[in-house]
């Protein structure tokens, strides 16, 4: 009796809910909560290791360098190896690169840290899209995508909600914080390695689909233009989000918020996004449509980023709700698009996830110290800058072919 046949007696039908299950916590507790602490205990680790403002913008964006890599080459392995197996090995690699970062000593340590860390981190959402994409093919996968994203925006809620004014004391600072976090990913790694693959998978190479190399499965999907229009104009909006998710913390405390309430406006921006992640993919589905769909959320994210540049005080919290409300619905719909994409479905949607996932960290790296740079000559012009990069993503859609190669 095959592999296959012996997973299909013993899996039970059920079985593929527990598995979108740990892909969400996966991404709450191993992506988002380390990821999302980093911003609010900024304010703690400049002050023990001496950091200057665009060293925490490096230090924020530098964990993507190795992402573009891992994007390349961990998509196409994915697909190769299973996420399964791919998860694993990611968690793993978080777990002990992750608790590391609380033996650095300066800004070099700790740079490298998060440089080796990104290797790990850029991973884990493209095998968990893939996942979904395995478990959920066809009219449920943008539903099964916003599943994982409510995961992914829970864990950034949490993360900077209870980093710094929480866990920090009660741990005994940012050092113990970030070993914690190690021990729990070390845990999903564990979790990943005794679960299932899917049983039966027409759609990939699981299925007895002649395994294509690496080289072979990037260039099949580079070549696909869709995919190129689609990864250049979420570079756009995704380096707009993550230059602001760095700063926004550090610019409210510099403008006399307490740390509570800098680090709640944080946590507002993942919790509307949280909430309105499924009802967004919910929509998007029963429309049949994401190209629509990404360029409103694209837009509003745009103004809601750009009004920072010349709101204050209590007109701050709209305009983080304007770009929040949208964040993880627009990605879970971002991945969803890549694998709907002519030429790529389940089969290609590692390395295509793995692909955009590549585009989208050029973005990550360089936007967070461009724009704290700006600071200088007025706190509030990296948002400026950051919403004129997803203001550019905005108008790439409009070359995205909705259906088409």
């Amino acid at each position: 009796m095959s592999t296959n046949a012996v997973l299909a007696v013993r899996q039970a039908p059920g079985y593929r809910w527990y598995i979108l299950t740990l892909a969400t916590l996966t991404f709450t507790f191993v992506s988002a909560i380390p990821a999302m602490s980093l911003p609010v205990l900024f304010k703690e680790i400049a002050q023990e290791l001496g950091l200057t403002l665009v060293q925490i913008g490096w230090i924020w964006g530098i964990g993507a360098m190795m992402g573009i890599v891992v994007g390349l080459i961990g998509g196409p392995l994915g697909d190769r190896l299973g996420p399964r197996r791919a998860l694993t090995g990611a968690c793993l690699l978080v777990g002990l690169v992750g608790a590391a970062r609380g033996l650095t000593w300066d800004f070099t340590s700790l740079a490298v840290a998060m440089f080796v860390l990104g290797f790990a981190q850029a991973a884990i959402p493209m095998n968990v899209h893939k996942t979904c994409g395995i478990w959920f093919a066809g009219p449920r996968l943008g539903t099964a995508n916003g599943v994982v994203s409510v995961g992914m925006a829970f864990g950034f809620m949490l993360g900077s909600l209870l980093a710094a004014t929480v866990l920090s004391p009660l741990l005994g600072g940012w050092r113990n914080v970030f070993i914690v976090y190690g021990g729990v990913a070390l845990l999903f790694s564990l979790l990943w390695w005794f679960s299932q693959d899917k049983a039966v998978d027409a759609a990939t190479t699981q299925a007895g689909q002649p395994h294509l190399s690496l080289g072979a499965a990037l260039r099949h999907v580079t070549n696909i233009p869709n995919v190129w229009r689609l990864s250049l104009a979420t570079l756009g909006v995704t380096a707009c989000v993550g230059g602001m998710l760095g700063y926004l913390p550090l610019y409210l405390r510099d403008l006399g918020w307490p740390a509570v309430t800098a680090d709640a406006a944080l946590a507002t921006f993942h919790g509307v996004s949280m909430v309105a992640a499924i009802p967004i993919a919910l929509f998007s589905d029963r429309l049949g449509a994401r190209k629509g769909v990404l360029m409103v959320a694209a837009l509003m994210i745009t103004i809601g980023v750009g009004s920072l540049t010349v709101v204050q005080d209590a007109l701050i919290w709209p305009a983080v709700i304007m770009a929040g409300v949208v964040r993880d619905g627009y990605m879970a719909l971002t991945m969803t698009a890549v694998m709907e994409i002519k030429g790529v479905g389940a089969r290609y949607a590692g390395t295509a996830t793995g692909f955009l996932i590549a585009v989208m960290g050029v973005g990550t790296v360089l936007a967070p110290p461009v724009g704290n740079s700006l600071a200088a000559f007025m706190p509030s012009a990296p948002f400026a800058f950051w919403a004129g990069l997803a203001l550019l993503g905005f108008s790439g859609y409009w070359l995205v072919r909705e259906g088409a190669e």
